[in-house]
């Protein structure tokens, strides 16, 4: 048996490690890591006792468990599923590339005059202390955000986003949903972070912001109603205290508008 042990085994090998390290940082980010060990505990005792010991009864039982186990494994992580799902098919290495050498000299421009009045938005309700959500849609369609708060379909302009959200405005509270160059929707409801190691200072919209960014490829901009600074969140991890260059070079590079 040594003999016939090959590359395909530690192919094999080096694979299924690499699978567990995955989901062993996925469950520790998520606060899962307790329930992930617990896991591998009785995944190691079904394979001692069914394969080693060879004890049938018992067996068979944790044969049964861990089947119907896998439906509540499914249900219980959800989210990470989600997570690892779409990390694997997360194609935004593909599209810039694609769009280094296809994009034309016309669509740069017209992100750039699409970004510029989200910054100077921005820097105006900083100065202002104007609390403000904006969620800029990449890869990620954001349809099922869109249909919870209210449909506007404009051009994105800079008086447009302080007016919705002006302190009086009822979509003050909601977040702005910006799609292919186009402000979406404004009033929208967004999934909020359960990530314990946020900031106490931060608020539910920095929550929001947070979430969104966990949920999609989407990049989230934050003005703080408090402080006034501006925050963005991006794949789950926030950019802090940004200044008018530091965001519109943060969209740019991103490529944020599509």
């Amino acid at each position: 048996m040594f003999f016939s042990f090959g590359i395909k085994d530690i192919i094999d090998i080096v694979t299924v490690a690499l699978l567990l390290y995955y989901f062993y940082r996925l469950m520790k980010e998520s606060r899962s890591l307790n329930v992930f060990t617990g896991i591998i505990v009785f995944v190691i005792a079904w394979l001692f006792v069914s394969q080693v010991l060879e004890m049938r009864l018992l067996g068979s039982i944790m044969d049964k468990l861990v089947s119907v186990g896998v439906i509540g494994l499914i249900v219980l992580f959800k989210d990470e599923i989600r997570k690892f799902l779409y990390e694997i098919g997360e194609r935004q290495r593909a599209r810039k590339f694609i769009n280094f050498f296809f994009r034309h000299g016309n669509e740069q421009q017209a992100d750039k005059e699409a970004i510029m009045p989200i910054v100077w938005a921005c820097m105006d309700m900083a100065k202002g202390k104007v609390g403000a959500l904006i969620v800029i849609e990449r890869a990620t369609p954001l349809d099922d955000i869109v249909q919870t708060g209210e449909l506007i379909d404009a051009d994105v302009n800079k008086l447009l986003i302080e007016n919705i959200f002006f302190k009086n405005s009822p979509l003050h509270d909601g977040a702005m949903i910006i799609s292919k160059r186009r402000i979406k929707a404004a009033g929208c409801i967004l999934p909020v972070s359960h990530n314990m190691d946020i900031p106490k200072e931060f608020g539910l919209r920095h929550r929001a912001a947070l979430g969104i960014s966990q949920a999609s490829d989407a990049i989230a901009v934050v003005v703080s109603e408090e402080t006034g600074r501006i925050s963005a969140a991006i794949k789950g991890n926030f950019r802090l205290r940004l200044s008018a260059e530091d965001l519109e070079s943060l969209l740019t590079k991103e490529m944020v508008i599509k």
